[in-house]
């Protein structure tokens, strides 16, 4: 086997046990919430993944990781607890009995989301840029 494809294979292997456990999280955190009528486990899921993926983003902007672990947290656990499919059918769930929630999910969750991937990517920029600034002093 060549080089190049272990390291895919590597890539493969750790977005798969990646999403397994960002799947895992999602269901436990869907577990731990009480049913409202409002998706808001949908919510918090997509707007915590959108946080950790710009944090994650930002980070390894300054702190370079492997290819496989930025695959395995980004692709896999962030796609794992995210769920897009889930977002679109609780659009059209929402809007078919009340628009007005159906509206307000879709902007608390678009908006909201890149607001707090801004967020994310900023924290980990700065996180990053302090840990390279850590390691330059010793």
């Amino acid at each position: 086997m060549k080089r190049s494809d272990m390291m895919k294979a590597i890539n493969l292997i750790s977005i798969a046990f990646g999403a397994i456990a960002g799947t895992y999280a999602r269901y436990l955190m869907n577990l731990s919430l009480l049913y409202t009528g409002y998706p808001i486990g949908t919510v918090i899921e997509n707007l915590l993944g959108s946080f950790i993926l710009g944090l994650l983003t930002g980070f390894f902007a300054w702190k370079k990781p492997k290819e496989w672990i930025k695959l395995g947290l980004g692709v896999g656990v962030c796609g794992g607890f995210t769920t897009y499919s889930t977002f679109a059918g609780d659009v059209i769930s929402l809007t078919q009995h009340h628009l007005f929630w159906g509206a307000i999910y879709v902007i608390v969750s678009l908006v909201g989301g890149i607001l707090l991937a801004l967020a994310g990517y900023l924290c980990g920029e700065a996180a990053g840029k302090n840990l390279v600034k850590v390691h330059e002093v010793k």
